[in-house]
Protein backbone atom coordinates (compact mmCIF):
# COMPACT_ATOMS: atom_id res chain seq x y z
CA UNK A 1 0.00 0.00 0.00
CA UNK A 2 1.31 3.48 -0.99
CA UNK A 3 1.58 6.10 1.80
CA UNK A 4 -1.34 7.85 0.23
CA UNK A 5 -3.32 4.81 0.46
CA UNK A 6 -2.63 4.05 3.68
CA UNK A 7 -3.53 7.57 4.53
CA UNK A 8 -6.80 8.01 2.64
CA UNK A 9 -7.53 4.06 4.56
CA UNK A 10 -7.22 5.26 7.79
CA UNK A 11 -9.42 8.71 6.96
CA UNK A 12 -11.65 5.97 6.00
CA UNK A 13 -11.74 4.49 9.44
CA UNK A 14 -12.12 7.86 11.62
CA UNK A 15 -15.67 8.38 14.11
CA UNK A 16 -16.07 11.58 15.88
CA UNK A 17 -19.25 11.03 18.31
CA UNK A 18 -21.43 14.45 18.18
CA UNK A 19 -23.25 15.23 21.55
CA UNK A 20 -26.75 15.24 22.00
CA UNK A 21 -26.77 18.44 23.47
CA UNK A 22 -25.13 20.76 20.90
CA UNK A 23 -28.61 20.09 18.75
CA UNK A 24 -30.57 22.15 21.37
CA UNK A 25 -30.51 25.40 22.51
CA UNK A 26 -27.61 27.07 24.02
CA UNK A 27 -26.50 30.17 25.29
CA UNK A 28 -24.09 32.12 28.01
CA UNK A 29 -25.19 33.00 31.22
CA UNK A 30 -27.02 35.70 30.51
CA UNK A 31 -29.42 35.11 27.60
CA UNK A 32 -30.24 31.48 25.31
CA UNK A 33 -31.07 32.30 21.59
CA UNK A 34 -33.84 30.03 20.65
CA UNK A 35 -33.82 28.82 16.85
CA UNK A 36 -36.20 27.04 14.46
CA UNK A 37 -36.06 23.81 14.18
CA UNK A 38 -34.54 22.79 17.24
CA UNK A 39 -35.18 19.36 18.84
CA UNK A 40 -37.86 18.94 21.56
CA UNK A 41 -36.90 15.05 22.30
CA UNK A 42 -33.97 12.52 22.42
CA UNK A 43 -35.73 11.16 19.35
CA UNK A 44 -35.52 14.40 17.22
CA UNK A 45 -31.77 14.83 18.72
CA UNK A 46 -30.50 11.38 17.04
CA UNK A 47 -32.47 12.54 13.51
CA UNK A 48 -29.83 15.75 13.47
CA UNK A 49 -27.23 13.45 14.51
CA UNK A 50 -27.90 11.19 11.58
CA UNK A 51 -28.08 13.73 9.27
CA UNK A 52 -24.29 14.57 10.41
CA UNK A 53 -23.10 11.13 9.75
CA UNK A 54 -25.07 11.09 6.33
CA UNK A 55 -23.70 13.98 5.06
CA UNK A 56 -19.63 13.25 6.73
CA UNK A 57 -19.32 9.60 7.09
CA UNK A 58 -17.46 10.35 10.14
CA UNK A 59 -20.25 10.70 13.00
CA UNK A 60 -21.80 7.09 13.80
CA UNK A 61 -22.43 7.47 17.84
CA UNK A 62 -24.28 10.23 19.52
CA UNK A 63 -23.37 10.76 23.35
CA UNK A 64 -26.52 11.16 25.63
CA UNK A 65 -26.51 13.37 28.40
CA UNK A 66 -28.61 12.53 31.59
CA UNK A 67 -31.40 13.50 32.76
CA UNK A 68 -30.94 15.83 29.38
CA UNK A 69 -31.91 12.62 27.80
CA UNK A 70 -34.08 10.63 30.02
CA UNK A 71 -36.56 8.13 28.32
CA UNK A 72 -38.75 5.31 29.64
CA UNK A 73 -37.55 2.80 26.91
CA UNK A 74 -33.39 3.30 26.49
CA UNK A 75 -33.50 -0.07 24.41
CA UNK A 76 -36.27 1.62 21.97
CA UNK A 77 -34.42 4.68 21.73
CA UNK A 78 -31.07 2.62 20.73
CA UNK A 79 -33.14 0.76 18.07
CA UNK A 80 -34.82 4.52 16.61
CA UNK A 81 -31.08 5.27 16.29
CA UNK A 82 -30.02 2.03 14.27
CA UNK A 83 -33.02 2.93 12.08
CA UNK A 84 -31.57 6.17 11.31
CA UNK A 85 -27.91 4.56 10.66
CA UNK A 86 -26.65 5.91 13.79
CA UNK A 87 -26.05 4.29 17.31
CA UNK A 88 -25.88 5.60 20.78
CA UNK A 89 -22.43 6.27 22.58
CA UNK A 90 -21.13 7.63 25.88
CA UNK A 91 -23.27 8.30 28.53
CA UNK A 92 -22.62 11.57 30.13
CA UNK A 93 -23.66 11.81 34.07
CA UNK A 94 -24.81 15.46 35.18
CA UNK A 95 -24.11 16.21 39.04
CA UNK A 96 -24.26 19.62 38.70
CA UNK A 97 -27.61 20.87 37.86
CA UNK A 98 -29.26 19.96 41.36
CA UNK A 99 -30.03 22.31 44.40
CA UNK A 100 -28.52 19.42 46.40
CA UNK A 101 -25.52 19.98 44.75
CA UNK A 102 -24.48 23.69 45.66
CA UNK A 103 -21.29 22.26 47.60
CA UNK A 104 -20.85 19.72 45.25
CA UNK A 105 -22.03 16.24 44.47
CA UNK A 106 -19.63 13.05 44.99
CA UNK A 107 -17.29 15.18 47.08
CA UNK A 108 -19.95 16.80 49.24
CA UNK A 109 -19.40 17.26 53.16
CA UNK A 110 -22.96 15.84 53.73
CA UNK A 111 -23.39 11.92 53.28
CA UNK A 112 -26.70 11.99 51.56
CA UNK A 113 -26.02 14.07 48.95
CA UNK A 114 -23.15 11.74 47.80
CA UNK A 115 -25.27 9.00 48.32
CA UNK A 116 -27.73 11.07 45.35
CA UNK A 117 -24.95 11.76 43.38
CA UNK A 118 -23.16 8.09 42.81
CA UNK A 119 -27.04 6.89 42.68
CA UNK A 120 -26.88 8.79 39.71
CA UNK A 121 -23.63 7.62 38.16
CA UNK A 122 -25.27 4.10 38.97
CA UNK A 123 -28.37 4.72 36.86
CA UNK A 124 -25.99 6.02 34.08
CA UNK A 125 -24.46 2.31 34.16
CA UNK A 126 -27.49 0.86 34.08
CA UNK A 127 -28.37 3.10 31.00
CA UNK A 128 -25.25 1.81 29.10
CA UNK A 129 -26.88 -1.67 29.79
CA UNK A 130 -29.65 -0.59 27.90
CA UNK A 131 -28.37 1.16 25.10
CA UNK A 132 -25.14 -1.01 24.66
CA UNK A 133 -22.73 1.97 25.40
CA UNK A 134 -18.91 1.17 25.95
CA UNK A 135 -18.27 4.28 27.86
CA UNK A 136 -19.59 6.27 31.10
CA UNK A 137 -18.25 10.09 31.20
CA UNK A 138 -17.69 11.74 34.39
CA UNK A 139 -17.28 15.46 34.89
CA UNK A 140 -17.39 16.47 38.03
CA UNK A 141 -18.02 20.95 39.04
CA UNK A 142 -17.08 19.79 42.56
CA UNK A 143 -14.99 22.10 44.26
CA UNK A 144 -14.77 25.38 46.92
CA UNK A 145 -15.21 28.87 45.78
CA UNK A 146 -12.97 30.09 49.40
CA UNK A 147 -10.10 28.92 52.14
CA UNK A 148 -11.07 27.10 54.30
CA UNK A 149 -14.58 26.31 52.79
CA UNK A 150 -13.70 22.07 53.14
CA UNK A 151 -11.08 20.12 54.00
CA UNK A 152 -9.29 19.67 50.03
CA UNK A 153 -7.83 16.69 50.88
CA UNK A 154 -10.68 14.80 52.95
CA UNK A 155 -12.60 16.13 49.38
CA UNK A 156 -9.99 13.64 47.44
CA UNK A 157 -10.69 11.00 49.65
CA UNK A 158 -14.80 11.14 48.88
CA UNK A 159 -13.88 11.77 45.39
CA UNK A 160 -12.19 8.34 45.10
CA UNK A 161 -14.50 6.51 47.63
CA UNK A 162 -17.64 7.26 44.79
CA UNK A 163 -15.65 6.22 42.17
CA UNK A 164 -14.42 2.98 42.94
CA UNK A 165 -18.32 2.16 44.35
CA UNK A 166 -19.10 2.80 40.13
CA UNK A 167 -15.89 1.11 38.89
CA UNK A 168 -17.25 -1.69 40.77
CA UNK A 169 -21.01 -1.42 39.07
CA UNK A 170 -18.84 -1.02 35.43
CA UNK A 171 -19.23 -4.32 33.26
CA UNK A 172 -16.52 -6.29 31.27
CA UNK A 173 -16.75 -4.43 27.99
CA UNK A 174 -17.53 -0.93 30.00
CA UNK A 175 -15.28 2.16 30.61
CA UNK A 176 -15.45 4.93 33.11
CA UNK A 177 -13.71 8.53 31.28
CA UNK A 178 -12.83 10.61 33.98
CA UNK A 179 -12.56 14.35 32.60
CA UNK A 180 -11.23 17.44 34.37
CA UNK A 181 -11.16 21.24 34.42
CA UNK A 182 -9.10 23.56 36.15
CA UNK A 183 -11.69 25.71 37.35
CA UNK A 184 -15.46 26.98 36.77
CA UNK A 185 -17.80 26.64 38.54
CA UNK A 186 -15.71 26.42 41.60
CA UNK A 187 -12.66 29.23 41.79
CA UNK A 188 -10.49 28.51 44.69
CA UNK A 189 -10.48 24.85 44.07
CA UNK A 190 -11.46 22.04 41.91
CA UNK A 191 -11.27 18.56 42.74
CA UNK A 192 -10.57 17.09 40.17
CA UNK A 193 -8.44 20.32 37.83
CA UNK A 194 -6.21 18.69 36.01
CA UNK A 195 -4.51 15.46 34.36
CA UNK A 196 -2.73 14.64 36.41
CA UNK A 197 -5.21 14.28 39.44
CA UNK A 198 -7.48 12.58 36.24
CA UNK A 199 -4.93 10.01 36.31
CA UNK A 200 -4.12 9.67 39.59
CA UNK A 201 -7.74 8.80 40.50
CA UNK A 202 -7.57 6.62 37.19
CA UNK A 203 -4.48 4.75 37.80
CA UNK A 204 -5.65 3.62 41.22
CA UNK A 205 -8.82 2.51 40.02
CA UNK A 206 -7.81 -0.42 37.35
CA UNK A 207 -7.32 -0.64 33.55
CA UNK A 208 -11.27 0.33 33.09
CA UNK A 209 -10.42 4.37 34.25
CA UNK A 210 -9.41 6.50 31.48
CA UNK A 211 -8.77 10.02 31.26
CA UNK A 212 -10.32 12.49 28.90
CA UNK A 213 -8.95 15.24 27.36
CA UNK A 214 -11.51 18.34 26.82
CA UNK A 215 -9.50 20.73 24.89
CA UNK A 216 -11.47 24.15 26.46
CA UNK A 217 -10.20 23.11 30.03
CA UNK A 218 -6.58 24.11 30.45
CA UNK A 219 -5.32 27.01 31.77
CA UNK A 220 -4.18 29.88 28.48
CA UNK A 221 -0.83 28.45 26.91
CA UNK A 222 -1.08 25.13 28.30
CA UNK A 223 0.65 22.31 26.18
CA UNK A 224 -1.96 20.04 25.28
CA UNK A 225 -0.19 18.16 22.96
CA UNK A 226 2.19 17.16 25.67
CA UNK A 227 -0.47 16.15 27.97
CA UNK A 228 -1.94 13.97 25.20
CA UNK A 229 1.65 12.10 24.76
CA UNK A 230 1.99 11.63 28.19
CA UNK A 231 -1.33 9.75 28.58
CA UNK A 232 -0.59 7.80 25.75
CA UNK A 233 2.50 6.79 26.86
CA UNK A 234 1.28 5.61 29.68
CA UNK A 235 -2.22 3.57 28.31
CA UNK A 236 -4.44 6.02 30.03
CA UNK A 237 -5.87 8.64 26.93
CA UNK A 238 -9.51 7.41 26.71
CA UNK A 239 -10.81 9.96 24.14
CA UNK A 240 -11.38 13.61 23.63
CA UNK A 241 -13.82 16.41 23.84
CA UNK A 242 -13.25 18.48 20.60
CA UNK A 243 -14.46 22.15 20.97
CA UNK A 244 -11.96 25.45 20.51
CA UNK A 245 -11.93 28.36 22.83
CA UNK A 246 -10.23 31.66 23.12
CA UNK A 247 -10.26 32.44 26.76
CA UNK A 248 -12.19 30.05 28.78
CA UNK A 249 -14.12 26.93 28.48
CA UNK A 250 -15.98 29.02 25.20
CA UNK A 251 -17.27 25.34 24.04
CA UNK A 252 -16.84 26.77 20.26
CA UNK A 253 -16.80 24.79 17.12
CA UNK A 254 -13.33 22.88 17.25
CA UNK A 255 -10.62 23.62 15.26
CA UNK A 256 -12.36 27.28 14.93
CA UNK A 257 -9.92 29.31 17.28
CA UNK A 258 -6.62 27.47 16.87
CA UNK A 259 -6.71 24.70 14.10
CA UNK A 260 -2.92 24.63 14.44
CA UNK A 261 -3.33 23.55 18.39
CA UNK A 262 -5.82 20.58 16.74
CA UNK A 263 -2.81 19.81 14.13
CA UNK A 264 -0.58 19.33 17.07
CA UNK A 265 -2.56 16.80 18.82
CA UNK A 266 -3.68 14.92 16.57
CA UNK A 267 -0.23 14.56 15.03
CA UNK A 268 0.64 13.08 19.01
CA UNK A 269 -2.28 11.04 18.38
CA UNK A 270 -0.56 9.49 15.57
CA UNK A 271 2.43 9.41 16.58
CA UNK A 272 1.83 7.74 19.85
CA UNK A 273 -0.85 5.25 18.28
CA UNK A 274 -3.93 6.71 19.51
CA UNK A 275 -5.60 6.81 15.99
CA UNK A 276 -7.99 3.48 17.51
CA UNK A 277 -11.27 2.95 18.74
CA UNK A 278 -9.86 2.79 22.11
CA UNK A 279 -9.37 6.45 21.80
CA UNK A 280 -12.73 8.23 21.42
CA UNK A 281 -13.32 11.03 19.46
CA UNK A 282 -15.96 13.18 20.72
CA UNK A 283 -16.96 16.98 20.59
CA UNK A 284 -18.06 18.50 23.42
CA UNK A 285 -19.41 22.37 22.28
CA UNK A 286 -22.55 24.02 22.09
CA UNK A 287 -24.28 26.53 19.20
CA UNK A 288 -25.07 29.58 20.94
CA UNK A 289 -25.89 31.76 17.12
CA UNK A 290 -24.84 29.69 14.40
CA UNK A 291 -26.74 26.85 13.07
CA UNK A 292 -26.55 23.95 14.56
CA UNK A 293 -26.39 21.08 12.00
CA UNK A 294 -23.90 22.67 9.80
CA UNK A 295 -21.60 24.21 12.67
CA UNK A 296 -21.40 20.41 13.78
CA UNK A 297 -20.80 19.54 10.19
CA UNK A 298 -18.02 21.91 9.97
CA UNK A 299 -16.52 20.32 13.39
CA UNK A 300 -16.35 17.50 12.28
CA UNK A 301 -14.66 18.61 8.90
CA UNK A 302 -12.29 20.23 11.07
CA UNK A 303 -11.28 17.38 12.59
CA UNK A 304 -11.10 15.13 9.59
CA UNK A 305 -8.58 18.31 8.44
CA UNK A 306 -6.33 17.91 11.11
CA UNK A 307 -6.16 14.22 10.95
CA UNK A 308 -5.02 14.21 7.07
CA UNK A 309 -2.70 16.57 8.08
CA UNK A 310 -1.11 14.70 11.37
CA UNK A 311 -1.18 11.46 8.83
CA UNK A 312 0.74 13.19 5.87
CA UNK A 313 4.20 14.25 8.64
CA UNK A 314 6.87 12.67 7.40
CA UNK A 315 8.00 10.78 10.31
CA UNK A 316 10.94 9.33 8.93
CA UNK A 317 11.92 13.08 7.52
CA UNK A 318 11.03 14.49 11.12
CA UNK A 319 13.02 11.46 13.15
CA UNK A 320 15.96 12.08 11.35
CA UNK A 321 15.81 15.95 11.53
CA UNK A 322 15.31 15.51 15.33
CA UNK A 323 18.05 12.68 15.87
CA UNK A 324 20.48 15.58 14.17
CA UNK A 325 19.24 18.48 16.33
CA UNK A 326 18.56 20.01 13.39
CA UNK A 327 15.93 22.25 14.82
CA UNK A 328 14.79 24.40 11.31
CA UNK A 329 14.37 20.74 9.38
CA UNK A 330 12.35 19.36 12.80
CA UNK A 331 9.90 22.39 12.61
CA UNK A 332 9.94 22.56 8.53
CA UNK A 333 8.81 19.32 8.11
CA UNK A 334 5.43 19.82 10.67
CA UNK A 335 4.97 23.07 8.86
CA UNK A 336 4.96 21.46 5.96
CA UNK A 337 2.10 19.07 6.80
CA UNK A 338 -0.19 21.54 8.19
CA UNK A 339 0.59 23.46 5.09
CA UNK A 340 -0.70 21.20 2.62
CA UNK A 341 -4.16 21.67 2.00
CA UNK A 342 -5.73 18.29 2.53
CA UNK A 343 -9.61 19.22 1.30
CA UNK A 344 -8.78 18.08 -2.01
CA UNK A 345 -7.42 14.29 -0.45
CA UNK A 346 -10.95 14.29 1.60
CA UNK A 347 -13.42 15.16 -0.91
CA UNK A 348 -11.49 12.26 -2.55
CA UNK A 349 -12.15 9.99 0.60
CA UNK A 350 -16.06 11.37 0.53
CA UNK A 351 -15.92 10.27 -3.13
CA UNK A 352 -14.56 6.37 -2.64
CA UNK A 353 -17.01 6.53 0.74
CA UNK A 354 -20.01 7.13 -1.81
CA UNK A 355 -20.40 10.78 -0.08
CA UNK A 356 -20.63 14.33 -1.77
CA UNK A 357 -17.57 16.01 -1.99
CA UNK A 358 -18.46 18.63 0.06
CA UNK A 359 -20.53 18.06 3.10
CA UNK A 360 -21.51 21.04 4.06
CA UNK A 361 -22.91 21.85 0.02
CA UNK A 362 -24.75 18.84 0.44
CA UNK A 363 -26.47 19.61 3.51
CA UNK A 364 -27.82 23.05 2.16
CA UNK A 365 -29.27 21.30 -0.91
CA UNK A 366 -30.61 18.73 1.19
CA UNK A 367 -33.42 20.92 2.56
CA UNK A 368 -33.34 19.17 6.20
CA UNK A 369 -32.78 22.53 8.17
CA UNK A 370 -36.29 23.78 6.09
CA UNK A 371 -37.59 20.48 6.99
CA UNK A 372 -37.28 20.65 10.69
CA UNK A 373 -38.21 24.53 11.02
CA UNK A 374 -41.13 23.61 9.82
CA UNK A 375 -42.06 20.17 11.08
CA UNK A 376 -40.89 21.05 14.65
CA UNK A 377 -43.33 23.66 15.98
CA UNK A 378 -45.10 23.44 19.47
CA UNK A 379 -43.52 21.39 22.68
CA UNK A 380 -40.98 22.48 24.55
CA UNK A 381 -37.44 22.90 22.84
CA UNK A 382 -34.28 20.85 23.96
CA UNK A 383 -32.30 23.24 26.33
CA UNK A 384 -31.00 25.31 28.62
CA UNK A 385 -33.86 27.03 29.09
CA UNK A 386 -34.72 30.93 28.61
Amino acid sequence: MTELAAVKAALKTQAVETPSWAYGNSGTRFKVFAQQGVPRTPQEKIEDAAKVHEFTGAAPTVALHIPWDRVDDYAALARHAEDHGVRLGTINSNTFQDDDYKLGSVCHPEASVRRKAVDHLLECVDVMDATGSRDLKLWFADGTNYPGQDDIRARQDRLAEALAEVYARLGDDQRMLLEYKFFEPAFYSTDVPDWGTAYAHCLKLGPKAQVVVDTGHHAPGTNIEFIVASLLREGKLGGFDFNSRFYADDDLMAGAADPFQLFRIMYEVVRGGGFTPEVAFMLDQCHNIEAKVPAIIRSVMNVQEATAKALLVDRDALAAAQAAGDVLAANGVLMDAYSTDVRPLLAEVRGELGLDPDPMASYRRSGWAEKIAGARVGGQQAGWGA
